[in-house]
């Protein structure tokens, strides 16, 4: 079977669904392609799981501040340009095509009438999830953005609908925490009054990362530019996490036992709604701005993090598509199948 598999990259969640995905996909015998788009081509870093990687600039969000612009979203995407890719990109031997929020993937595999699979966290909010802030303009991206006939949705919780669990690179880790060690990732927030806040908060070590960022530490903080070994290293021995809301790294830090705090992007529908889920769940808590006491108030609270079993999406994903049924009774038999593997576990780590 040979794949073409679209990634959205604006943020990383959708490019670390498809690191997992890669092996998975090359043990079932798949020949599959990769498409990136949502930022230039120099911002993508870590790339060489995907091979000879193809970029296209797609379309993506515009963040200020911590919040999302529309009206600077829409003024700066090149929505010419971005025809012309959907109507160019030769889908001929393809047969299949796979889209993680990746639209000229989508958009050209709709045209030409070709199977597309829509797989990760959007999906979910085709079903009855805890949804925060939803409006139309939520609305219409979700179902125009990267449309596709199959839809696969994953979560934290079924909530009685034919969710997967998250998608995530799975290992054991069994790494000791560094007491007082926090991890920060925050890259959609304004990075000075970041480093503000947290310069004020002497008694915990933040490392913090975000794009473009010097390596070099001041006081308390720890800068690091954006690498996956490096993020990586520090999310197994870290106490605690501070990030944004995204779905792919609050699913990693349930999967090591982390604690949690989440400061939803502005204007972000979906980010809103997975801090409400987090809170519903009880898996984690939510600020709606960068406060200093609601900080404090979470670092020092004895709390243990929410540690969660994932079974290996992944695997069981890419012998799903290689058998080829994609009707609703063969994803509710995946499903119930995959979450029947989960639990919440004892926090050894925690």
């Amino acid at each position: 079977m040979r794949i073409l598999y679209g990634v959205q990259g604006t943020g990383n969640g959708h490019s670390s669904r498809a690191r997992a995905m890669v092996p998975a996909l090359a043990r079932r015998g798949c020949t599959v392609d990769y498409l990136f788009s949502g930022r230039s081509r120099d911002r993508f870093f870590d790339m060489q799981p995907f091979g000879n990687w193809m970029h296209r600039k797609g379309l993506t969000f515009v963040s200020r501040d911590g919040r999302v612009d529309y009206l600077r979203s829409v003024l700066g995407n090149d929505f010419l340009r971005f025809v012309r890719d959907v109507w160019a990109l030769d889908l001929a031997g393809y047969d299949l095509v796979i889209t993680d929020f990746e639209p000229v993937t989508a958009w050209a595999g709709r045209i030409r009438g070709k199977t597309v699979i829509s797989m990760g966290h959007q999906p979910a909010f085709d079903y009855p999830v805890p949804t925060a802030n939803r409006d139309i303009r939520s609305s219409l991206v979700m179902k125009v953005f990267a449309p596709a006939k199959v839809r696969i949705g994953m979560h934290w919780d079924a909530f009685d609908a034919p969710l997967l669990p998250p998608l995530i690179e799975l290992e054991e880790n069994e790494t000791p925490q560094v007491p007082g060690k926090v991890l920060v990732y925050l890259p959609f927030e304004n990075q000075e009054r970041v480093q503000s806040l947290l310069s004020q908060i002497s008694d915990h070590e933040f490392f913090v990362y975000a794009p473009g960022s010097p390596h070099e530490d001041r006081g308390s903080l720890r800068l690091r530019p954006t690498s996956v070994e490096g993020f990586r290293a520090d999310l197994r021995d870290c106490s605690a996490v501070l990030c944004n809301a995204g779905f792919e790294l609050s699913s990693e830090c349930l999967a090591l036992g982390k604690r949690l705090l989440v400061k939803p992007q502005g204007q972000q529908m979906e980010q809103a709604s997975n801090a409400l889920a987090l809170q519903q769940l009880g898996y984690g808590e939510a600020m709606e701005q960068l406060d200093k006491d609601t900080l404090l108030r979470w670092l020092r609270s004895e709390k243990p993090g929410t540690r969660l079993r994932f079974p290996d999406v992944a695997d069981a994903l890419a012998e799903w598509i290689q058998v080829g049924d994609y009707g609703s009774r063969a994803l509710r038999s995946l499903s119930t199948a995959l979450w029947s593997e989960s639990a919440v576990l004892p926090n050894r780590i925690g």
